[in-house]
């Protein structure tokens, strides 16, 4: 009697921990490279990552970092609902001129991805040399 007593317990919290498996946020980025292409020097750097959460749970991001001071990232405040779209903003400073190879990297509770890296890419030119090209 025992033993089958212990099999039922060891089956239920089985199933009870199989069962919570199931509730967890996923992120699913539209693109995870922004590419800002040839850009003149001082224009705009800001750009967006648009995200879904394609779970079953809400989405919370709870860190957005960059690889570097240049880039500044704006993570949401809120958590995303199941199925709700959600944006990180980057600002990069066009007043370098130079290429652009930058990462970022989002942690959120996103079951199979916690953490992922999402890219900006592209040339800060300076006006002058964007002016001869065109």
């Amino acid at each position: 009697m025992k033993k089958i007593m212990i099999i039922l317990f060891i089956g239920f919290l089985g199933t009870t921990l199989n069962a919570q498996d199931t509730d967890k946020a996923q992120i699913k980025f539209k693109s995870e490279v922004v590419d800002y292409g040839e850009i003149a020097k001082g224009s705009d750097g800001i750009r967006k990552f648009e995200f879904t959460n394609t779970g079953n749970a809400p989405l919370v991001i709870s860190r957005v970092y960059s690889s570097c001071g240049c880039t500044i990232p704006k993570k949401p405040e809120q958590p995303i609902a199941p199925g709700e779209s959600g944006v990180i903003e980057v600002k990069y400073d066009t007043k370098r001129v130079g290429p652009i190879r930058k990462t970022i990297t989002v942690t959120s509770n996103a079951g199979d991805t916690p953490t992922m890296a999402i890219k900006i890419k592209g040339t800060v030119l300076d006006k002058s040399v964007l002016e001869k090209k065109n």
